[in-house]
């Protein structure tokens, strides 16, 4: 069962009525893990710009589409490397300000994924 994501404010992302205080990943089985933006931070320099091994690691056989929640003030990009990653997996990448993907995300079935950064 897919997660409904009750609301978004910066800093902050309440999903089934539990508030996290941290950028999230919503996984195909509706677990909601702590994301691992290091995983792009260690590359370059910031979480905004997604790296190839955070994308591996987002990915998971099976899914249809990503949801990602790209910030508040829609910061949040794939390098070329993870867009070319999942081009060739075949998964459609759905990118928008994390406010209004939220209200995208509760109106989503199949198999997605959803990427959320909740700050800028």
């Amino acid at each position: 069962m897919v997660p409904i994501i009750n609301s978004t404010s910066f800093g902050s992302i309440t999903i089934d009525d539990v508030k996290y205080s941290h950028d999230v990943l919503i996984r195909l089985n509706g677990e909601v893990t702590k994301r691992k933006k290091k995983l792009s931070k260690e590359l370059y320099g910031t979480s905004h710009k997604i790296s190839l091994t955070e994308a591996e690691y987002v990915y998971e056989e099976g899914a249809e589409r990503l949801l990602i929640g790209s910030g508040m003030f829609d910061r949040a990009h794939f390098s070329d490397e993870a867009n070319a990653f999942f081009k060739e997996k075949g998964i459609e990448v759905i990118f928008a300000a994390t406010p209004k993907a939220i209200r995208k995300w509760n109106q989503e079935s199949g198999e997605i994924i959803g990427l959320f950064h909740i700050t800028c």
